[in-house]
């Protein structure tokens, strides 16, 4: 399967794509950032991200997404903003056929490190460590739509999405 992270934003939207290989683990594909330029409207840059986004699932193949959920800290205009950004992510994963599944910062964490209330620089280092990769992924809007990757794909894969899938 598939699997097509997403850090959402509407200046820098990072992805993360993932393979998961049965019980030979899990492999990253790809990553890398969707930005949008700080000069265009607002509105401009949000059907720049939409049309990118729908060409990066186009090239990519997805059969599934994983979207981290909002977390509102002290700047709400920029909350705003990737609010209306992560809209538009869920439209065009949406209309294109990607199921979609949300997940908060915090299952992120437990998922990647085992620890809800991990450090930033955690989650990275040990998605750096259960991908075999050389060095963390940058910039950290990337490295973060890998972190949510591999939480979806950690939650598949885990006993009780088994049961769950079974008759």
């Amino acid at each position: 399967m598939r699997i097509l992270g997403i850090d959402p934003g509407y200046a820098t939207t990072g992805f993360g794509l993932l393979q998961t290989e049965g019980g030979a683990g899990i492999r990253l594909l790809q990553y890398g950032v969707i930005t949008t330029p700080k000069e265009l409207p607002f509105p401009r840059r949000l059907e720049m991200l939409y049309d990118d986004l729908l060409r990066l699932v186009e090239l990519t193949k997805p059969d599934a997404s994983a979207v981290e959920e909002l977390f509102w800290g002290h700047n709400i205009t920029t909350g705003i903003g990737v609010s209306h950004g992560r809209g538009v992510i869920l439209l065009a994963l949406t209309k294109a056929g990607v199921p979609v599944f949300e997940y908060t910062p915090m299952q992120v964490k437990q998922a990647v490190v085992g620890y809800g209330k991990a450090e930033k620089r955690q989650v990275m280092d040990m998605t750096r460590r259960l991908l075999h990769m050389e060095q963390v992924a940058r910039p950290d809007d990337a490295a973060d739509a890998i972190a949510i990757a591999l939480c979806h794909a950690r939650s598949q894969s885990s006993m009780l999405a088994k049961l769950q899938g079974s008759p």
